[in-house]
């Protein structure tokens, strides 16, 4: 029998009776991402909870350490502090000329305000402007392209968040030839430009194999949070050359997936 799902279509105000919903059917573990993960950790009772999330796991209470989670939490974390920097400084080495970078992000995501803060620090540092732009729905994701018109973005960088990873943006970003940097391959594989961040599929995985470990048994408390140990690189060159744009060969040597 295949496990309950639910996905709240970025529509987070749905989670905690989602998640109320899985608790009331005695699921044996709970597995949420970011949004879901604190409803589902105040939620669970004894339930084990295996999360993937972006944020900071300490600081925002979700477990007591990352050696040592404690309680019925433990989970798998990606990065986005320490890659925006990174993120930011190959957009500008693929579309140098790139005076304003709007960033897309979806305000209802609790990690927001620390991706914010992390890409406007990179991009001062590399010297760059960016503009916040939101979207928490398909509607404001249409608005949002508008407003990247309207201000006369030159480039694109997307959250990480899962209501993100959405064809549409690629879509849109290919209407307006707009170049723009995701943090998953599989959005590059779907017509998109370029991405950077850890291997969404490979924690995804890891998240299983934890799931699978606290089904036979192993105690939460007991399992150190997972870090990313792959990251990869994606470009498109059909895109690119769509939009006009020579991809340094620095870049090409450094990429783990180019596809033509």
């Amino acid at each position: 029998m295949r496990p309950p799902n639910r996905w709240a279509e970025g529509h987070y105000d749905r989670i905690p009776d989602m998640v109320d919903d899985l608790v009331r059917r005695r699921v044996a573990v709970l597995a949420p991402n970011t949004p879901a993960a604190h409803a589902a950790k105040r939620a669970a009772g004894t339930i084990p909870v295996v999360f993937f999330t972006g944020e900071d796991r300490v600081a925002s209470g979700l477990v007591a350490s990352l050696n040592r989670p404690g309680g019925n939490v433990t989970g798998a974390t990606s990065l986005f502090g320490g890659l925006a920097a990174k993120q930011v400084g190959l957009l500008r080495d693929l579309v140098p000329a790139a005076p304003l970078i709007g960033f897309l992000v979806n305000p209802r995501n609790p990690i927001t305000e620390r991706n914010v803060r992390d890409a406007l620090d990179a991009a001062q540092k590399l010297g760059e402007k960016i503009e916040i732009v939101h979207a928490s729905s398909e509607a404001e994701i249409d608005a949002a392209f508008d407003r990247l018109r309207g201000i006369r973005a030159s480039a694109l960088l997307v959250q990480p968040d899962a209501f993100l990873i959405n064809k549409r943006i690629v879509a849109l970003a290919a209407r307006d030839a707009l170049p723009a940097m995701y943090q998953t391959r599989e959005l590059v594989a779907a017509g998109g430009l370029m991405s950077y961040g850890s291997s969404l599929a490979d924690m995804y995985r890891q998240m299983g194999v934890y799931a699978g470990k606290v089904l036979k048994g192993a105690n939460p408390a007991e399992m150190p949070v997972l870090q990313p140990t792959k990251f990869e690189m994606a470009i498109n060159l059909k895109i690119a050359k769509a939009l006009g744009l020579t991809v340094p060969d620095k870049m090409l040597a450094l990429a783990d997936e180019v596809i033509e």
